[in-house]
């Protein structure tokens, strides 16, 4: 078990620095865009990579990374607040973008496994939020413009928007079990 533990770790980490977040919202070119592992990567691009309710909390902070993914199912009792401005893989020089993994994959960005994040409350403030893999089971409130639930994700209760203006920026290719309103 612990064997296998240290495996989907290095197979996230490896796939995760060698650039599997991407602003595009096309598959395709997600794909043909994804850095190759030979490019150098700078220290700043590293992923939170957590397992426990309080790193993870901290991850999705103001003061946490770009990219948070966890390994295992995580159930938080308070509402969780994804805060702060981020730029794609850690280059603020790069697009706005921030990225949520529900899930974990091999070297070769094939899924082997999702996760789901239960909290009461996930309210997004970070612009350009992406959720992919596994489900938030919980309401989600979108405070920031350019929310995206991408198409392998589920939000399994309500998606709530703070106006019309952030809910016609926002790209839902996943699935919502409840209601999707502005609220």
């Amino acid at each position: 078990m612990k064997l296998l533990k240290v495996l989907v770790v290095a197979g996230v980490s490896a796939a995760l620095l060698s650039g599997c977040g991407s602003n595009n919202n096309n598959a395709a070119n997600e794909a043909a865009t994804a850095a190759p592992a030979t490019e150098q990567t700078d220290a700043v691009t590293t992923a939170s990579i957590v397992n426990q309710a309080d790193a993870f909390t901290s991850a999705v902070s103001a003061s946490g990374n770009w990219i948070v993914a966890i390994l295992n199912d995580l159930t938080l009792d308070k509402e969780v607040v994804v805060a702060g401005e981020f730029h794609d893989k850690g280059d603020a020089s790069a697009a706005i973008y921030r990225k949520l993994a529900l899930y974990a994959q091999d070297a070769d960005h094939k899924v082997t496994a999702t996760y789901t994040l239960t909290a009461p409350k996930v309210t997004v403030q970070s612009e350009n939020f992406r959720v992919q893999g596994g489900t938030i089971k919980g309401d989600v409130y979108v405070e920031a413009n350019g929310f995206n639930l991408y198409k392998d994700a589920t939000i399994d209760g309500n998606l709530y928007y703070a106006s019309e203006d952030v809910k016609a920026t926002a790209v839902i290719e996943g699935k919502v079990t409840g209601a999707t309103e502005v609220k």
